[in-house]
């Protein structure tokens, strides 16, 4: 397989041909370099190739080779998808504040952003890492720069993961912050620290627990209901029928990590379900092979699903 030029062969040869040498041994393969040309033999040659050919289309869309795009591009050849890494970069979802370009990284994530563009209602399940809540806001933001909507909600249950909101110090709204951090951490970095203040000061920007949603309509609005797998059935409901003309809503959330209390539903889990195939709703399903952080949360993921599985069998 030709890289073309002796960057683009550095480049997928890895620092000491270290990505080389986990694509061979990964696939059980030999490998040698002959010019800008790396050679692969065993049966698995044809899929060694086309892990370079993903990891070149990887390098020209101006991203770098990491170790988690290392595997997710092996993943993709073994299941004879290698081809699909070409287009998952090339569209630019939104720009942060510092000029950085946001991209998908996965062939899931891809749909997830194109599910969102064209339906009213998107629900996006997966597991922690896969970029759901991140991409959701960057879209929201993106819209709001558009001026295709005028406001952007960002709303979560403040349900507790183990802990107790009483204990905490503060008002309500203090009290609830911690839960909508990684929302404001999203927002910041897209905006940039002075001029999200500002719009929130003015109201553009609201993040307020799901309850503060109830008798509201929601127009013109880009609304993100985050961590949804923690919403009750009546509070889902609640949520949903507070759309809005000129409003777009996604909800994310991750069925493996609900805090209901035992016996409680998750209005999630219920949602995708009765709301699948209904015409403008669009549910998405992210898997281990999404996560887009540290490697090793991909073998995490995998691994409690594992067990839970498991577990399923056994109780069966």
């Amino acid at each position: 397989m030709d890289t073309g030029t002796p960057d683009k062969l550095g480049a997928v040869l890895g620092v000491f041909d270290e990505n080389l040498n986990v694509i061979a041994r990964e696939l059980g393969l030999l490998a040698r370099v002959e010019g800008t040309a790396i050679v692969f033999e065993g049966e698995a040659a044809e899929t060694g190739a086309e892990v370079v050919r993903s990891l070149l289309s990887t390098i020209e869309a101006g991203e770098e080779i990491d170790k988690r795009s290392l595997t997710y591009c092996i993943e993709l050849a073994r299941e004879g998808r290698a081809a699909d890494i070409g287009g998952v970069m090339k569209d630019v979802v939104a720009v942060s504040s510092r000029g950085k370009p946001v991209k998908c990284k996965t062939v899931g994530q891809k749909k997830y952003v194109e599910a969102i563009k064209s339906n009213t209602v998107t629900f996006g399940v997966g597991p922690a890492g896969t970029g759901k809540t991140y991409l959701a806001v960057c879209l929201a933001v993106a819209a709001y720069k558009g001026k295709q909507v005028e406001k952007i909600i960002l709303t979560r249950p403040a349900v507790e993961a183990g802990e107790k909101l009483g204990f905490l110090p503060g008002d309500l709204q203090t009290k609830v912050d911690p839960y909508l951090r990684p929302l404001y951490d999203a927002l910041q970095e897209m905006f940039g620290l002075e001029t999200y203040q500002k719009l929130m000061e003015k109201g553009a920007i609201e993040v307020a627990p799901l309850a503060y949603m109830r008798g509201r309509t929601l127009s013109d609005a880009f609304v993100i209901l985050d961590e949804a797998q923690n919403a009750t059935r009546e509070q889902m409901k609640m949520f949903l029928t507070r759309l809005g003309d000129g409003s777009k809503m996604v909800v994310t959330g991750d069925l493996t990590q609900t805090d209901l209390p035992e016996g409680k539903t998750s209005g999630l889990k219920q949602a995708v379900t009765v709301l699948k195939g209904v015409e403008d709703i669009a549910v998405c399903t992210l898997t281990q092979k999404d996560v887009v952080r540290h490697p090793l949360v991909m073998k995490i993921v995998s691994a409690y699903e594992r067990e839970e599985n498991k577990r399923k069998k056994e109780k069966k």
